[in-house]
């Protein structure tokens, strides 16, 4: 088995993971997507109109009092 470095995964808070490509994503019904690009940007708030891919749906949802930003 030849040995692979370790994937690098970028978390940002309100934003998407920022994972080092290529990669295969596998959602919960099995399906396979992939993307051959050197860094992709995996959605984890689920609004992107192009799931399982950030579409910077993300900057347009309303912050709750408390959350980030001034007062």
């Amino acid at each position: 088995m030849p040995h692979r470095s370790p994937v690098r995964i970028r978390v940002q808070r309100d934003g998407p993971l920022l994972v080092e490509g290529p990669v295969e994503v596998v959602g919960e019904d099995g399906e396979v997507t992939v993307s051959r690009r050197f860094t992709v940007a995996v959605c984890t708030c689920r609004r992107s109109r192009i799931f399982p891919w950030c579409d910077t749906s993300h900057r347009r949802r309303e912050k709750r009092p408390g959350e980030g930003g001034a007062v």
